[in-house]
Formats: C-alpha cells, sequence, structure tokens
C-alpha cells in the first residue's frame, strides 16, 4: 500500500487514501457521486493507527461463503456492493490499533450506518453478523440481534437464518440454523434475538449484536444493556443500521442520530458513522438527487422502482413524506407537520414565562383533562397590553401540567428521562396514586384565579365534567368548548397564524414536545382539528392551548367592539 500524505487525505473523495487504494486494488469502483451526508474521519492520522487490507479481504470472504435467498440473486454468493466495502467493510474492520496489551484489535467499537430503504442492508447487517458470529477469531462468541418487540426480532432474525442455512459453507462448519438461534455446537457461538433487557441478562456476554432499524425502538434500556455487556470481549463490535425515524424529538433514534452527528465532528470517534440522505434543500424529484441518497442506486435500488415511488409520492402530503423518509433519508413525519417546529421555536420570545409573571394581568384559560392516567393541562394565555415591554407578543402562553406520580416512569421512558427534569424544574407536578387527583387541580386554579384576572376558562364537557361543575359552582366563569371541528378549527388556525407571524410567546418544553407531536385532522371542508389518535404521542398541552386560544378570540372580538365603540363615541362627541 503506497505512502499517503495530508495533502491526498484533503482530496480523497469522502474516503480516506487507504480505503480508496484498498477498493481500487480489489476491482471495487465506487461511483463518483457516491458521497455520504454525515462520516466520521478515519483514524488514519492517529497515533498506532494502521489500515490492515488482510482483515477486509478476510471479512469480504466470509460473507462470500453466505447466499442471497431472495430475488433475481437467489442462490448466488453474496458479493458485496462497492460501497458496502467503501463505506462499512472497509472503514470498520481495516482500521486497527494495538489495545493495553498489545494485541491487535479493531479501531472502531460501534458503527452507525443510515441508509435508505432498499440498499441492500439487511443483507449486509446479516452477513456481518455472521462474520462476527462464526469467522472473526473469537471463541464461542455471542451475538444478539436487539430488537423493540418479538415479531420485530424475528424480521431481523430470519434473514439471517435463512442466509446459513442456504450457505454450504456454513453446513460444513457446523453451523445450524434453528428456530430462535443459530449456533455451532463445537464452542457454542450463537447468534440469536433479544427483545427485552431480561433478555440480555441470562449469562449474556455478546462479542457483537445488531439494532436493525433503530427508530422502531420504544426505549434506549435494550441498547444500553448490550453496550455495557460487552466490556470482557476483546474486540466487540455493536453495530446499528436504520433508516431515518419520522422526526421525532425525544425518542431513542433522535438521541442516538444527535451522537451520530456529534460524533462526526470528533476526530477521532472511536464510534463509526456513515449517513446517506438527500441535503437539505435539494429537489426530491431529480435524478441527481436520488443518487446522493442511495449509494446502490441504479443496482438497489433500481432506477425504475425510485422513478416509481416518486411518481407515488407526488399524489399527496402523506406519500410525499413516505417517500422522503424512507427512499431520500430525510427525517420527516408521515403526515405533513401542522406546525413548523422552527416557526414554533421563533415564536417563543416573550417577557410571561412563569405562572408569577402572570400577577394582576388578564388571562383566558383552557383545559384538558382527556386523560386521567397520564397528562392533563392547563393553559392560561395573557394578551398584550399598554405598558408592556416592546416585542410582547399579541399573545403569551403558560402552562400548568400534571400527572399521577405513578405514571411517572412510564412517561420518563416515553421522554427519555426528560419527565422527571420537568417535575424537577416545576413545570410538571405529579398528583398522588396512579388517577389524577381534580382536587387538585381545583385548587391551584382558586390558587391563579387570585392572582390574575380570569376572564373565562374553557373546557371539553366530555372528560372534564365533574370539576367544571365544582368550578362553576365557585363562581368560576367555565366555557363548554367541544372537540369537533366547528369549536376547534377556528382557534387552531388562529394558532397557527400567531404562531407564524411571531406573535404567540411561550417557553415550555413540555409545549414544544406537544407541538412536534401535533397531527390535525381535516373534514372536506377544509376545517381542522387536533388528533390525538393520529399524533401518536402527547398533545395535551396544545389541545389546552387551542381551548384557550377559542376563549382569546372571544376576548379579542370584545376587545375590538370596545375600542370602536369608543372611537365611535368619542367621534359622535367632537
Amino acid at each position: 500500500m503506497p505512502a499517503v500524505t495530508t495533502s491526498d487525505r484533503a482530496r480523497a473523495h469522502g474516503l480516506s487514501p487507504e480505503v480508496r487504494w484498498y477498493c481500487e486494488s480489489r476491482g471495487y469502483k465506487v461511483p463518483e457521486w457516491t458521497k455520504p451526508l454525515w462520516r466520521t474521519p478515519e483514524p488514519g492520522e492517529e497515533q498506532g493507527a494502521r489500515f490492515d487490507p488482510a482483515r477486509v479481504d478476510r471479512v469480504i470472504s466470509a460473507l462470500r461463503a453466505l447466499r442471497h435467498t431472495q430475488g433475481e440473486w437467489s442462490g448466488k454468493p453474496l458479493e458485496p456492493s462497492p460501497w458496502q466495502v467503501a463505506y462499512v467493510l472497509a472503514p470498520i474492520f481495516g482500521w486497527v490499533v494495538e489495545d493495553a496489551d498489545g494485541r491487535t484489535v479493531r479501531w472502531y467499537r460501534d458503527a452507525w450506518v443510515e441508509v435508505p430503504r432498499k440498499n441492500g442492508k439487511t443483507t449486509l447487517s446479516a452477513a456481518i453478523m455472521v462474520y462476527l458470529a462464526f469467522a472473526d477469531g473469537e471463541g464461542g462468541a455471542q451475538v444478539l440481534l436487539a430488537a423493540g418487540s418479538k415479531d420485530q426480532a424475528r424480521l431481523a432474525y430470519d434473514p439471517i437464518a435463512l442466509a446459513v442455512s442456504a450457505s454450504p459453507q456454513m453446513a460444513d462448519a457446523g453451523v445450524r440454523a434453528w428456530k430462535s438461534k443459530i449456533i455451532r455446537a463445537a464452542d457454542g457461538a450463537v447468534i440469536k434475538p433479544v427483545a427485552s433487557v431480561g433478555d440480555t441478562l441470562q449469562g449474556t456476554n455478546p462479542h457483537g449484536y445488531l439494532a436493525d432499524e433503530m427508530h422502531v425502538h420504544k426505549d434506549l434500556d435494550l441498547i444500553q444493556a448490550l453496550e455495557t455487556g460487552t466490556g470482557a470481549r476483546r474486540q466487540p463490535l455493536g453495530f446499528v443500521i436504520t433508516t431515518a425515524d419520522a422526526g421525532g424529538t425525544m425518542t431513542p433514534y433522535a438521541v442516538r442520530r444527535s451522537r451520530a452527528e456529534n460524533d462526526c465532528r470528533v476526530n477521532p470517534s472511536r464510534r463509526y458513522v456513515v449517513i446517506f440522505a438527500a441535503p437539505r434543500g435539494a429537489d426530491p424529484f431529480d435524478e441527481a438527487t436520488w443518487k446522493r441518497a442511495n449509494p446502490g442506486y441504479g443496482v438497489s435500488p433500481t432506477r425504475e422502482s425510485m422513478r416509481a415511488a416518486a411518481e407515488e409520492a407526488k399524489t399527496g402530503p402523506e406519500e410525499r413524506a413516505a417517500f422522503e423518509r424512507l427512499r431520500l433519508n430525510r427525517r420527516l413525519k408521515q403526515s405533513a407537520r401542522y406546525i413548523d417546529l422552527p416557526k414554533w421555536d421563533r415564536s417563543a420570545p416573550t417577557p410571561f414565562r412563569t405562572l408569577s409573571d402572570l400577577s394582576g394581568r388578564p388571562v383566558v384559560g383552557g383545559l384538558d383533562l382527556a386523560s386521567v392516567s397520564d397528562l392533563a393541562a392547563l393553559c392560561w394565555l395573557t394578551p398584550r397590553q399598554p405598558g408592556d415591554p416592546k416585542g410582547t407578543p399579541l399573545w403569551s402562553a403558560v402552562w400548568r401540567t400534571w400527572t399521577p406520580e405513578e405514571n411517572l416512569r412510564a412517561l420518563d421512558k416515553r421522554t427519555l428521562g426528560a419527565a422527571s427534569r420537568w417535575v424537577e424544574q416545576g413545570l410538571l407536578e405529579l398528583t398522588p396514586g396512579d388517577v389524577l387527583d381534580y382536587d387538585v387541580v381545583q385548587r391551584r386554579i382558586e390558587e391563579d384565579d387570585r392572582e390574575m384576572q380570569v376572564e373565562a376558562i374553557g373546557f371539553d364537557p366530555w372528560s372534564a365534567t365533574q370539576l367544571s361543575t365544582s368550578l362553576y359552582g365557585q363562581g368560576f366563569p367555565m366555557v363548554k368548548v367541544r372537540q369537533g371541528y366547528a369549536s376547534m378549527s377556528a382557534p387552531l388556525k388562529r394558532m397557527k397564524a400567531l404562531v407564524y407571524m411571531r406573535d404567540l410567546g411561550h417557553d415550555n418544553p413540555i409545549a414544544d414536545w406537544c407541538i412536534d407531536n401535533l397531527a390535525v385532522a381535516r373534514d372536506p371542508a377544509g376545517n381542522v382539528k387536533p388528533d390525538k389518535a393520529k399524533s401518536g404521542e402527547k398533545i395535551d398541552l396544545v389541545a389546552a392551548l387551542v381551548t384557550a386560544m377559542s376563549q382569546a378570540m372571544i376576548f379579542d372580538a370584545e376587545r375590538e367592539a370596545q375600542e370602536a365603540s369608543d372611537e365611535h363615541g368619542a367621534a359622535f362627541l367632537v
């Protein structure tokens, strides 16, 4: 292998000179348009790091012992594509370093490979797991397939089992695929699926693991258990291969994708990252965009399949979002967001951020108690008043939020620990037991009424009958706001308009989460309403905000009528 200079490295087309040389010397021609969107720098200039081509040769040789099991290549030896060699196999398996005991080990211990559908990632990951289990020189290797459910575990396991069963070399080596595990009896080396932390606690000591489709994992518990379980192995490899998620903010995928991008900014990282995706702003229907996002373009996916998928994407917003996420690896929700998150963030500045900031001010409220065992919310909206600081938005929102104390653990899992931080920050109040304590909610409303000028409180009569009756009996101005199109469309559209005009102030991370989750339902007349079932995750603070906005619109109308009356009266007196 020729010597490499720094200037050579700078000119490399997304590849280190070592890997580029390897591909050229082995006949793997990587198209010039193949370039990841994100990628960690290779460690070529790090002390002790070196590239070992023989190791890559050994991996590729082992992969060729497997057979394709489906499609036009069924029965043929598995031959990795040029992009898979250049951007996955060669960097991960070729870069080595000496450990503290003087043994040569892989530089990388973890890998994050993200690529659109139909680029052969399932076949590639299956082959890598077989190599780690039975050809990596690790006696009694344990390789685990991490999945979010037992059904998902089968989706990861079955292609590997089929590939092993179809390989004469595997049979000759004493490797057998059974219903729930693939094992080599001679040393107990095994591949098996796991779907829970409990599955990993039975004496597992993984040499490798695969987390396929990270976006389907509901929490990080299983992945973290596998990461910590590899400590006794000499050169373990944790392998994540995935497609983008639907754009969530508090998901396992979002957390690890953020870490992966940070790894790309660190030189050197011991975690390898490569992400193929369409660049921001690129035309999703341009073939050049398809090539940039899909390193296997022209073979898998084929031009014909991409063209067909693109035509389908033109039929509606959900179809387009699915095309961009699955075929271009863009993080988009399946249905288009009703509120653009960056616009929501830009609308935030306001001098009224806490309940104490509302002391003495007029407010209208919206109460959402749809789930007595999960989140409940009260939104206070205060209008801009004469004498407020310059730049004060037309309306500012401050929330009270509650959850039963026994629900906190479940809410923490769904928010990756954010719920406990919200409690510590005073943004989320726990009520005793496993259902919402209405007495606590009522006391807080009574406390707020003593500090603020409560003009009206909107509520859903379906879910808040008991509490609303009690408050009404004490003289509170309770207003029924049903959750149908007729009641919700106008305030929801008004809320969106204020956000886009930067005239709705807010400062609450729980509300940010809910806005990110928000999906809407539409009727044939174009009316909209929040859709909790379609949203998937919680939108309670948004529902409370929209309900409060229905009262804010009445407040604005009355204020405008009064101002017009005052102006008319003044003119009459003149």
